[in-house]
């Protein structure tokens, strides 16, 4: 089984990327690089998890980075700003797919926990992933975070994922929290929603 995990530079998504490893997938990390919206220490930190994975895991985990900053300044450009979040992720959904056909991986892996955040909760999730078409794998769906930061202390990706970054600089003062699917599906067509993915994919570059 070869899996395509989102991985961003906090607590949840490398865990989530070391429990699917556990399960005995082979699984290919996919950091979404939101520059100019944070700074070059998140992508520096995607890099220190990957290598601690590939430590802890005695697998060569690759690591990729996707062009994603554009996208978050259409999506405040175009949309209702409340959205921000979950369009934002949808579209990294989309992306990973688009990366996880091309490189020959069935499903992508989550870091997902229900309500930790505006995004995660469960009608967002559902607006999210609706019309996706492709298995979404949610280790962590059902950890509270005292849980999951056990698990990143346990296999030493904590104390790299709480160094300092840049905090995203497009989230919403009030992110929506009960997104509709029909919004959503509205929100995306003012959008170039597929020529985003396809650029957004194109520009996936191995990095370590």
């Amino acid at each position: 089984m070869r899996l395509v995990a989102l991985v961003s530079g906090g607590i949840d998504s490398p865990v989530a990327a070391y429990k699917m490893t556990e399960r005995g997938a082979d699984v290919i990390l996919l950091h979404m690089d939101n520059r100019p919206h944070t700074d070059d220490r998140c992508l520096a930190k995607a890099k220190k998890i990957a290598g601690r994975l590939s430590v802890v895991t005695g697998k060569e985990i690759q690591l990729y980075a996707a062009d994603h900053g554009i996208n978050q300044s259409l999506i405040k450009k175009g949309c209702d700003n409340s959205y921000q979040c979950v369009l934002c992720k949808r579209l990294m959904m989309h992306v990973a797919k688009e990366f996880a056909l091309r490189n020959g991986c069935s499903g992508i892996v989550m870091g997902d926990s229900l309500g930790q955040v505006a995004s995660q909760t469960l009608r967002n999730i559902r607006s999210e992933s609706s019309g996706l078409d492709f298995p979404v794998l949610r280790p962590l769906i059902g950890l509270d975070k005292l849980e999951i930061e056990a698990i990143a202390k346990e296999i030493g990706t904590y104390d790299l994922s709480i160094l300092p970054e840049s905090p995203c600089g497009v989230v919403p003062q009030r992110p929506i929290t009960e997104a509709e699917p029909h919004k959503v599906a509205y929100l995306q067509s003012l959008l170039e929603f597929d020529r985003m993915v396809i650029n957004s994919a194109d520009s996936a570059k191995r990095i370590q």
